[in-house]
């Protein structure tokens, strides 16, 4: 099935749409850190000594969107058709795109934040457009294979744009080769847009609302009257909560229980993206027909499993004297072991996140399912925002690793009951 929609046209130009978008903010998020931490091709900071206070702002106005519009991107993937809502959204990118140039030429810190702070914007009114049109484009037997796709295409993006960024702005003599990279994939993402074929508005005489903040409360109300897609959009966050925070505990992971290098930090990643695709995979394979529910406790209890033996390895680690780069993590048990924890959390995640997810868009009402991801999407946010604050916390409080990857082990094994009980009759 995979290469059935990866060659339709029903299917391909969305996918790598999103794909070349996901890989452009995760390019320029992690550029613009490399560039407040070490300047261009190391020439020293730019940003005196507020560079982490930066840095953590930066993820905060990137996301700080998704609160606020991912409700009137609802409206207008409905009211409008998807496809060209969507190529139009992506046209915005480019002059964007071109801000960017602008920041990365004079090394401006806050040219650069706005740059992101407009990305977040867009990827705020695409993300109901990119999930709410794989309903209408694909059959309910196709959905778990092609948010699949979808899922491991953007965890894909999320490496490459975080190796590249990295790279770029380390690597280069100048801003030049930052900005062409930052510049193709806004256009490559407009071209593709281009290509999605027209459907047709789901609901073109509704109106849309002109506070951003009412038409967000009065869209969570609106889906918290369905209880199953209320109880599906928390379930879904669920997953991006365990996510966000495994990826953002993963550096200091690597540096304090092992020891690792920067090096090492990437080889976690690749593995969590590898994991995240298997067990999308294998999601979408034990889905057919419609989505198999069957498995999202399934995935739970993984999440938990090895979240619980992190901590259990977080714990029980000991770190030499010196670093040690990917090659000596390989070679060593407690270094196998983490990164096989790793890649088993990612493959649980992608077990629990597809079939869930593809439920929730088959159960939408067609005409306001864009909508009903938009409510989702703001779900999302909140989730992470309020357990990265959460985690910042604890740490300040000098809870430890191991405590923190323990309780996320616990509350998704506590998950389990609560998708028991809402999708009983579903599975």
């Amino acid at each position: 099935m995979f290469k059935k929609l990866m060659t339709s046209r029903r299917f391909a130009p969305l996918f790598f749409c999103q794909f070349c978008s996901a890989l452009n903010d995760n390019f320029l998020k992690n550029a613009l850190g490399m560039l407040i931490l070490f300047g261009l091709a190391g020439s020293g900071r730019v940003s005196g000594g507020n560079a982490a206070m930066l840095i953590t702002l930066s993820g905060i106005i990137f996301i700080a969107p998704f609160f606020i519009l991912s409700a009137l991107g609802g409206e207008l993937a409905d009211r409008f058709d998807k496809g060209r809502m969507a190529e139009r959204i992506k046209l915005a990118e480019i002059p964007v795109a071109g801000l960017a140039a602008v920041g990365f030429f004079l090394h401006s810190v806050p040219i650069l934040l706005v740059t992101l702070g407009l990305f977040g914007i867009i990827a705020a009114l695409f993300g109901p457009i990119k999930y709410g049109i794989l309903p209408e484009k694909l059959e309910t037997a196709e959905l778990s294979a092609g948010n699949a796709l979808v899922e491991g295409a953007t965890f894909l993006a999320i490496l490459a744009g975080t190796i590249g960024g990295g790279i770029a702005v380390a690597e280069a003599q100048s801003a030049g080769i930052v900005v062409v990279v930052i510049a193709a994939l806004a256009i490559a993402s407009w071209r593709f847009a281009r290509a999605i074929p027209a459907s047709g508005a789901a609901a073109p005489g509704i109106s849309l609302t002109r506070n951003p903040w009412t038409s967000t409360v009065a869209l969570l109300r609106e889906i918290r009257s369905e209880r199953r897609l209320w109880v599906g959009a928390h379930i879904v966050s669920w997953f991006w909560l365990v996510g966000f925070v495994a990826l953002s505990l993963l550096p200091a992971l690597v540096r304090d229980a092992i020891g690792g290098s920067e090096g090492v930090v990437t080889l976690c990643l690749a593995t969590f993206t590898v994991g995240i695709a298997v067990g999308s995979a294998l999601a979408a394979g034990a889905s057919q027909g419609r989505p198999n529910l069957a498995v999202v406790p399934l995935g739970a209890i993984l999440m938990g499993a090895f979240a619980l033996a992190i901590a259990w390895l977080a714990e029980a680690a000991s770190p030499g004297a010196g670093q040690i780069g990917p090659r000596e993590v390989l070679l060593s048990a407690q270094g196998s072991a983490l990164l096989a924890a790793l890649g088993g959390l990612a493959a649980a995640g992608g077990l629990f996140i597809v079939p869930s997810f593809a439920a929730v868009q088959a159960w939408a009402p067609p005409d306001r399912r864009a909508r009903v991801i938009a409510a989702v999407n703001v779900l999302n946010a909140a989730y992470m925002v309020g357990a990265g604050g959460i985690v910042a916390v604890l740490q300040g409080a000098g809870v430890s690793l191991s405590v923190l990857f323990a309780i996320v082990g616990l509350m998704s094994l506590g998950c389990v009951l609560v998708v028991r009980r809402a999708w009983k009759s579903e599975t």
